[in-house]
């Protein structure tokens, strides 16, 4: 195995897809490829823009002037359409390819990371297709996966690569190892999902669907009224979940999904913005302490990390409710292309072992 290692990482999301190409722990480049909106939606499945998105990746690495025959390895962020599944690094096999497109879990634009990698993949010479610290991963302890209804168990569903790498980054800052100590880690993204991260594993987490509300999710209603709603005749099954995943949060009360545009419109001294916002951060602040009694307390450090965790004025209101937790580092971003190609590179060197699905 050559030294040098050249790793292509692949993050879809909804309407861009992020690139970047790695050589060994240096980045050499990276991008993000915007897709038209109306050009997706034409498709029924996310495995369907397969061939649209797989061909937006070459034109952009063509005018990088990089040529696809220098990698060494692929690897793509793991999607919710999988069942459960360990944490760190996993090959991407026909098996997993099958159950993404036939069988899958959950219909996210994160799906196509495995997709994309394992099709680059069998193209360059058979190199390794990898996904790392997968949103499916599931460390749930038996007491956080009871939900009340026995038929509907709590399964772990939540920004797993970004947030391990910002506690393993939160517990260097520290001094200390990530199995010595318990972290937890706020990701502030378009979907907002919160975890506990115990010695290492991630105990429990507030998934999207059941925490604060985000700038494109509607998060925690309450269940009568959602029932109610669902029955209304005024929805199907498709525009309802658009309605909570897509239409909800920031985007229903204010039209927007944009963090920026509503700072600008509090800044005019929008009293409605400010107070939805506020209610955002008021609700993730709920999450925060809600995780901090599965460890009693004894928390070293609250994270808060993603896209939102840029503004200053988000992480203020949060910090003000959750610093008698624990001492809140932000860092913000999403470390996903890094993480990623960290991930597969220590598996190129045998440092770590890849898990066969």
């Amino acid at each position: 195995m050559t030294d040098v290692q050249n790793i292509l990482v692949i993050n879809p999301g909804s309407t861009t897809t992020k690139i970047a190409v790695f050589e060994n722990e240096t980045e050499l480049f990276n991008a993000n490829i915007p897709h038209d909106v109306q050009e997706l939606s034409a498709f029924k499945t996310i495995a369907e823009q397969l061939p649209l998105r797989k061909k937006s990746i070459e034109d952009c690495l063509r005018q990088k002037g990089f040529d696809l025959k220098q990698l060494t390895a692929v690897a793509g962020r793991g999607g919710g359409g999988l069942p459960p599944v360990k944490k760190g690094a996993y090959l991407v096999n026909e098996k997993m390819v099958d159950q993404l497109v036939n069988h899958n879990f959950s219909e996210h634009a994160s799906n196509l990371g495995a997709l994309l990698a394992y099709a680059f993949s069998r193209e360059i010479d058979g190199i390794p297709a990898f996904i790392y610290d997968c949103v499916a991963v599931d460390e749930l302890s038996d007491l956080a996966r009871l939900s009340g209804l026995p038929e509907l168990p709590r399964v772990a569903r939540c920004h797993v690569l970004n947030m391990r790498a910002m506690a393993l980054e939160a517990a260097k800052n520290l001094g200390k190892k990530l199995t010595d100590c318990n972290v937890i880690v706020s990701h502030l993204g378009s979907g907002i999902t919160s975890s506990v991260i115990t010695h290492g594993v991630m105990e429990d987490i507030v998934a999207d669907d059941e925490g604060a509300y985000s700038p494109e999710r509607a998060g925690r209603v309450q269940c009568r009224k959602l029932i109610d709603l669902c029955f209304s005749g005024k929805h199907d099954r498709f525009s309802m979940t658009r309605r909570v995943k897509g239409q909800g949060g920031l985007m229903a009360y204010l039209g927007t999904a944009s963090a920026l545009e509503v700072e600008a419109r509090i800044a005019k001294g929008d009293a409605e913005a400010r107070l939805v916002y506020e209610g955002m951060a008021y609700q993730t602040a709920k999450d925060i302490c809600s995780l901090a009694s599965v460890v009693c307390g004894k928390v070293d450090a609250v994270v808060l990390t993603g896209a939102v965790a840029y503004s200053q004025m988000f992480t203020h209101w949060i910090t003000e409710r959750v610093r008698f937790v624990a001492p809140v580092m932000v860092l913000p971003g999403e470390h996903e292309l890094k993480a990623l190609a960290l991930g597969a590179l220590r598996v190129l060197r045998g440092e770590e072992q890849a898990n066969l699905f």
